[in-house]
């Protein structure tokens, strides 16, 4: 048998380690404990054999080198433990030279790397063309951690490592929401796993794919409370519309293609538990990596005959019908609006949906409901049929359900699911579209309702106007914010916004030409928008401006992903709207009669917290700067936040 060849490393200067003293070095992939005692160097086995401690960051003591783990003594130069203990216990022990320009010492060339289960799972992941993985790397998911870092190395994988686990989560949720394609998480057992679950939730009430991969303790300790020791089975049961645990004999490439089918197919929630131990076995010799070959249907359903019909006879009779479209249409618009044009119909948007069609286009009508516009309310009041395509009906988005109504949905417990609606139609919206497109080819009598939708437009541009003037000496009115971002956004940029206030005047006052806009819907969590942006900027970054809007409530939850974002050279441009409070929450006080109690904030400078960070950061604290500051901060090639200090009441 061949002996393994040994190379020589230089591991020290010659003053590195002083005399009485341990230090852990590198070489390749091995740690070691370099010992100065006696006069000699001694290079051990950096790992303890009983509990895996560090022994570099132990010490000489009356002659021995102690663990810090728990106390055991070694031989600092032969790795042998004092007396007659079992020879088993001793560390390896390396040769060390002292040459002229340092301590050198040599160690066998690392044996190939041998294929893992875990290897098989992330080739299956990227087979599957998941792209990015948002994650923190800590112990107990080491194993898989670096399955994904080959596939990184090969350029298959992007790895994208946050702060903070809730980050990762909204990140891939905007990824999936801004796609349609699922991306994933990575985190530890117990805490970093537990961290998800708000992101989870959001993407699964938004109907997002997303992965989530949990490291686990090892199997032998489960159940026993054990460090870090949580039952993710059920912490993910309400989330996950799928999760199993990894074992030693599943497998392994058909669970992760489960997984990703699973998020894929229901638009929802996968999660995959990684034991320690077990992200570490060998695969078997033929274990092949799976893929969607064979594995996923199209999702193209068309409608019942008898509902379409029903459909087609109410168009044909209406003289004045309106389009609502939500977030569940949003890869379909181009379609629509030309059935809206086909209907002389006017299009509103939820505020989920907002950016679907032009705020410029002759039938562009805004955002319908609480965050919307005079505009999308009035031909919503004056409609005499309504043609919702996915969208949910909540009373945030207020669609009258005293009109005829036509919903279509690819989920059929979506339909009618708050109240009787006149006709549902389950199918895929775009083969509803092109169905309905063609039934009504020559049968259309609408009246033209483009002079109407500029009229309001008008009445509401000038009111507007009159907003952007208001001045209280106390900031910045929101009119005027989003009055600039409209004139400074461009207009393929996407947009990233948060909760609260601020959210609320974004849908009342930005227009949109061609922007896409992503947000925490159902869920409503503060903290999104920035993360959101890093989600976007990972999809489609390189190719489009990414621009988050934000409170300081909001921006405060996850301002620690700001370094994230200097560390990959994220081009995003945040907008945050400062005043020292949790407007939206007083503003409830108010309206419900109670006193406003523990809503006000204490901010650091977030323009000098940018700068601090590697970003770029502007304070504004007058209206006439606004432009300059943020033409200036979309001009910057990497993360930059322009502060505004906005007026609370001025919303």
């Amino acid at each position: 048998m061949t002996a393994a060849a040994t190379h020589w490393f230089k591991v020290l200067e010659l003053d590195e380690l002083p005399e009485g003293r341990v230090k852990t070095v590198t070489v390749g992939h091995k740690s070691l404990a370099m010992t100065h005692y006696n006069g000699q160097y001694g290079a051990l086995d950096n790992r303890c054999p009983h509990q895996g401690g560090p022994l570099g960051e132990g010490s000489i003591e009356n002659g021995l080198l102690r663990c810090p783990w728990h106390g055991w003594d070694y031989c600092p130069l032969t790795g042998k433990p004092p007396g007659n203990l079992e020879v088993d216990d001793a560390l390896e022990a390396f040769p060390v030279e002292v040459r002229d320009d340092g301590i050198y010492v040599t160690v066998s060339d690392e044996k190939p790397h041998l294929r893992t289960v875990t290897d098989v799972m992330a080739e299956t992941l990227v087979n599957w063309g998941i792209t990015h993985v948002f994650g923190m790397v800590g112990h107990s998911n080491l194993g898989l951690a670096d399955a994904l870092r080959r596939q990184e190395a090969q350029g298959k994988l992007t790895f994208i490592g946050i702060r903070h686990e809730g980050a990762g989560a909204f990140a891939a949720s905007a990824y999936a929401k801004l796609t349609g394609r699922p991306a994933a998480c990575l985190t530890i057992a117990g805490p970093g796993a537990t961290n998800l679950l708000t992101g989870l939730w959001d993407a699964k009430v938004d109907r997002a794919p997303i992965l989530a991969m949990t490291g686990q303790v090892s199997t032998q300790v489960l159940g026993t409370g054990n460090f870090q020791e949580c039952d993710l089975s059920a912490a993910f049961s309400g989330v996950a519309a799928w999760s199993q645990t990894v074992l030693s004999h599943s497998k392994h490439g058909e669970l992760m293609t489960q997984a990703i089918k699973h998020a894929l197919l229901k638009r929802d929630v996968a999660h995959l538990i990684f034991p320690d131990e077990v992200q570490n076995e060998l695969a078997a010799t033929n274990a092949k990596a799976s893929g969607p070959q064979g594995r996923i249907t199209p999702m193209q359903i068309a409608p019942p005959p008898e509902s379409l019909q029903q459909a087609v006879e109410l168009l044909k009779a209406s003289k004045r019908p309106v389009i609502i479209v939500g977030h569940g249409a949003r890869f379909t618009m181009p379609a629509i609006t030309e059935l809206a044009e086909q209907l002389n119909a006017p299009v509103l948007t939820t505020f989920k949906g907002k950016g679907q069609i032009s705020d410029y286009h002759p039938l562009g009508c805004g955002v319908l409901g609480r965050s919307g516009t005079p505009i999308a309310s009035w031909l919503m009041n004056e409609a005499d049929v309504l043609l919702v395509f996915g969208a949910s009906f909540s009373n945030h988005t207020g669609i009258y359900p005293g009109k005829p109504i036509i919903q279509v949905d690819f989920d059929p417990l979506a339909l009618g699911k708050f109240h009787p609606v006149t006709v549902p139609v389950w199918g895929e919206i775009s083969v509803v579209v092109e169905q309905l497109q063609q039934a009504l080819v020559g049968a259309v009598q609408t009246e033209n309702q483009r002079s109407q939708v500029a009229e309001r437009w008008a009445i509401w541009r000038a009111e507007k106007r009159h907003r952007e003037q208001d001045d209280q000496g106390n900031g910045v009115n929101s009119a005027a914010i989003f009055a600039a971002m409209t004139r400074q956004v461009p207009e393929n940029a996407v947009i990233s916004v948060d909760v609260g206030n601020n959210t609320y005047s974004f849908g009342r006052y930005f227009e949109c030409r061609a922007q896409s806009v992503l947000m925490s819907g159902y869920l409503g969590s503060i903290g999104f928008g920035f993360p959101g942006a890093m989600g976007a900027w990972a999809a489609v970054g390189h190719d489009r401006p990414i621009v988050s809007v934000s409170g300081d409530g909001g921006f405060g939850q996850y301002m620690g992903d700001f370094t994230t974002a200097v560390k990959y050279n994220m081009n995003i441009t945040h907008i945050l709207l400062n005043n020292c409070e949790l407007g939206k929450i007083s503003k409830e006080q108010r309206a419900g009669e109670w006193d406003v109690w523990q809503t006000s904030l204490h901010n650091p400078s977030f323009a000098k917290y940018a700068e601090i960070c590697g970003g770029m950061g502007v304070r504004v604290t007058q209206k006439q700067d606004l432009d300059k500051a943020m033409a200036d901060a979309l001009g910057y090639n990497g993360p930059a936040i322009v502060e505004v200090m906005a007026d609370v009441n001025l919303i």
